[in-house]
C-alpha cells in the first residue's frame, strides 16, 4: 500500500506543470533529474543547478526583484551591461546560488543511501526530513557567493573586483557541474 501511495504521488508531481521562475529545468541538471526519476525509489520535487542573480535586497518575492539572472557561465562584459541598465535607489546584491535538489525517497534506507551517495560526490550540505512516513532529502553543494553590488544607482566594486567575482563564479559553476556529473555516475 505505501509503495503505491509513493508511486501515486511520484506520478502526479511529475505530472505537474513547472512553477519555477524560470519555467522550465536547467540543462545542466536534467539528465540527473532523468536519472532519479527513472527509479522506483525517488522522484524530484525541484532543482536548480546554480545560478548567478542581481537582485534587489530585499526579504520578499514579487515583481521586479531579479534585474539579471544565468544558470550559465558569465562574462564581464554582459556583467557590466545589466548593472548599467539597473535604475534603483535601492541596495541591489550579486549572489551565487548553490546547486539544490529535492528528492522524495520512498523508505528511510533508500534516503539515506541517497544522501551518503551525494556526501562521496561533494555534495557537503545534504541531509532528509522524514514527515510521518515520507522521506524528503535535500541536496546542496556550498558553492555560494553574495555581497551588495550597487546602491544609490552606483556601483560599489571596480572593474578588478567584477573581474575577480566573474572568475570565482565560473569557478563555482564548473564545480557545481561537476558535482552533478559525479552524482549522476554514482546512483
Amino acid at each position: 500500500m505505501i509503495q503505491e501511495e509513493f508511486l501515486q504521488r511520484k506520478k502526479d508531481i511529475l505530472s505537474k506543470e513547472d512553477k519555477s521562475s524560470k519555467g522550465d529545468w536547467d540543462k545542466r541538471i536534467i539528465e540527473l533529474c532523468d536519472k532519479i526519476n527513472s527509479s522506483e525509489k525517488y522522484y524530484t520535487t525541484s532543482s536548480c543547478s546554480g545560478r548567478v542573480i542581481v537582485m534587489l535586497d530585499q526579504e520578499e518575492k514579487g515583481p521586479g526583484l531579479f534585474e539579471f539572472i544565468s544558470h550559465d557561465l558569465i562574462d564581464l562584459k554582459t556583467l557590466q551591461e545589466n548593472l548599467s541598465l539597473i535604475k534603483s535607489e535601492d541596495l541591489i546584491k550579486f549572489k551565487q546560488e548553490q546547486c539544490i535538489l529535492h528528492v522524495a525517497c520512498q523508505t528511510l534506507e533508500d534516503a539515506t543511501d541517497l544522501v551518503v551517495k551525494a556526501q562521496l560526490t561533494g555534495w557537503k550540505r545534504s541531509g532528509m526530513i522524514a514527515i510521518g512516513k515520507r522521506f524528503m532529502v535535500e541536496l546542496n553543494t556550498t558553492e555560494r557567493l553574495e555581497f551588495p553590488i550597487m546602491i544609490n544607482n552606483k556601483c560599489l566594486v571596480n572593474e578588478r573586483f567584477l573581474s575577480l567575482v566573474v572568475e570565482k563564479a565560473n569557478k563555482n559553476f564548473m564545480k557545481m557541474w561537476e558535482k552533478i556529473e559525479n552524482l549522476k555516475k554514482l546512483i
